[in-house]
């Protein structure tokens, strides 16, 4: 498994069901308007979906205030980046190290050359002015994750617009990830800047902040007409189905839910740094639902599983080793049975 969440894997081998730090979802489940909303499409099940899934589309343009064709939904996110790379079929791509690895497996299956701009630890893994310096003319696409997974690190504005520029110039494409742009009340998303560059192309997912990942909705934004019919032929014509999209349309009406997950990110990520702190483990400042740590155990993943929780083990990460470790927010009683299982490990209990 090159993800978290292999709750089943662990079942197999435990016989019970771990606290899952590893998959870094909303922490207060599904909600229940959502629920609700799948119950009551499943009357229409039977029938195959609206390949074009009009309607939710229609509610996310009224969502984001873009144009409904400028918006492309798909089985979960990484069905969209897929897509999009078939779609597109570069021959030299550049991704930041370390971040979300379905980037590089999409690039690599089309046959696409993959150069890493790798983010150093010592600028705290955020990408720098530096990364201009490899946007270079023979390039066809970038991916950057704007929160970064695993490091939660947020590009500067300015530096992004940079880059964003310095693409258009060139006639790059930039691909910017916004999955968990939503967990930061004040992130500044690129959605306003689609009608004007036409060289970008925005993801976005339900997985994360809607707790639908077993739902897999995903979609992804641009206003690059000729870019989005390629995307619309690229992928088979029903990867959303009819419970998705009735999920889509009705997660977006759960206000109050949002603001109680971003509520609860906010305080718990900051209860969560201060107790690695106390515990003397190195972590990164993340404003995203997940925390970065270093411990210099090689086996401390191991340990936690054995005691109860799955954690992220980070070393597949380009530009990652041994000893880094991710750990999803979630609600403080978990949060600190967490926290104790550590300090149990580092006392040697």
């Amino acid at each position: 498994m090159k993800h978290g969440g292999d709750y089943v894997g662990y079942i197999n081998k435990y016989g019970r069901m771990p606290i899952d730090f590893s998959e870094n979802t909303s922490p207060f489940g599904m909600p229940q308007g959502v629920k609700a909303a799948i119950c009551d499409s499943l009357d229409e099940a039977s029938r195959y979906p609206d390949p074009l899934s009009r309607n939710l589309r229609e509610a996310l343009a009224e969502h984001h205030k873009v144009e409904q064709d400028y918006i492309i939904c798909g089985n979960g996110a990484a069905d969209v980046i897929f897509r999009l790379v078939l779609a597109l079929k570069p021959k030299k791509a550049m991704v930041t190290a370390p971040t979300f690895s379905e980037y590089e497996e999409a690039l690599k299956l089309s046959g696409c050359k993959v150069n890493h701009h790798i983010l150093k630890e010592e600028n705290s893994f955020e990408i720098t002015e530096g990364i201009l310096d490899d946007v270079d003319d023979d390039l066809d696409v970038i991916f950057i994750c704007q929160p970064n997974n695993p490091t939660g690190k947020i590009c500067d504005r300015v530096i992004l617009d940079r880059i964003l520029n310095k693409c258009r110039e060139k006639e790059i494409l930039l691909v910017i990830d916004e999955c968990f742009l939503d967990f930061i009340g004040n992130g500044e998303s690129s959605i306003s800047k689609l009608k004007d560059y036409k060289n970008l192309f925005i993801l976005k997912a339900y997985t994360k902040l809607y707790a639908m990942a077993g739902v897999r909705l995903g979609y992804g934004m641009t206003s690059n007409k000729k870019l989005m019919d390629e995307i619309i032929k690229s992928g088979q014509p029903w990867s959303v189905s009819i419970m998705a999209q009735a999920a889509g349309i009705a997660a977006l009406r759960e206000k109050d839910y949002v603001k109680k997950v971003l509520k609860n990110n906010e305080e718990e990520s900051k209860y969560i740094k201060g107790e690695l702190t106390r515990l003397g483990i190195k972590y990164f400042d993340s404003k995203a639902n997940y925390i970065l740590f270093y411990i210099d155990d090689y086996m401390f993943d191991i340990k936690m599983e054995e005691k109860g929780f799955l954690i992220r083990n980070c070393s597949n990460y380009i530009g990652l080793d041994e000893g880094y470790y991710r750990i999803a927010v979630k609600k403080h009683d978990d949060n600190t049975r967490l926290i104790k299982a550590m300090e149990d490990i580092l006392s040697g209990r």
